[in-house]
């Protein structure tokens, strides 16, 4: 996650990456928040698995945050676009705005697929990226300038 906090702060937005305990992203909430703060004014998010934990925390019952952004959003297991529901059960419990942002060639993430449930956000904007999978390291400063754009137009 580097290159993103470093290309975030450059763009004067606040940016941090944790560490997350791999196993079922369920079992990593407890280790999410005991990092991040609990906050109105907080942006959460992350790249793939980092993602899916972070959208997990937005849909908690009074979860706080100003938005979520996903990087590269793991849908389904490659090969495996039968698995979708169960990552996007929680989807509709979301109610922060929520900018994801990935390849059309990503195995985790049939783009079909992403763009129809994308439905199942309440304020969602998609944003994908022509034959690139399951990295955004090509278009970093194009994805990096839509992050911060999307920060900047969250009310405060």
């Amino acid at each position: 996650m580097t290159p993103f906090v470093v290309g975030l702060r450059a763009r004067d937005v606040t940016a941090t990456a944790i560490d997350l305990p791999r196993r079922k992203a369920e079992d990593a909430l407890p280790a999410f928040h005991l990092t991040v703060p609990r906050a109105a004014d907080v942006v959460i998010g992350g790249h793939s698995y980092g993602g899916r934990v972070a959208s997990l925390a937005a849909a908690e019952p009074e979860a706080p945050y100003a938005a979520l952004v996903c990087f590269s959003y793991p849908l389904h297991p490659p090969g495996r676009p039968d698995r979708t529901e169960a990552r996007i059960a929680h989807w509709e419990a979301i109610r922060c705005p929520v900018l994801l942002l990935s390849g059309e060639s990503d195995p985790f993430a049939r783009i079909n697929l992403l763009r129809t449930h994308v439905a199942h956000l309440d304020r969602a904007e998609l944003v994908t990226y022509p034959r690139l999978g399951h990295t955004l390291m090509p278009v970093l400063d194009d994805v990096l300038d839509r992050v911060a754009t999307f920060i900047a137009g969250i009310p405060a």
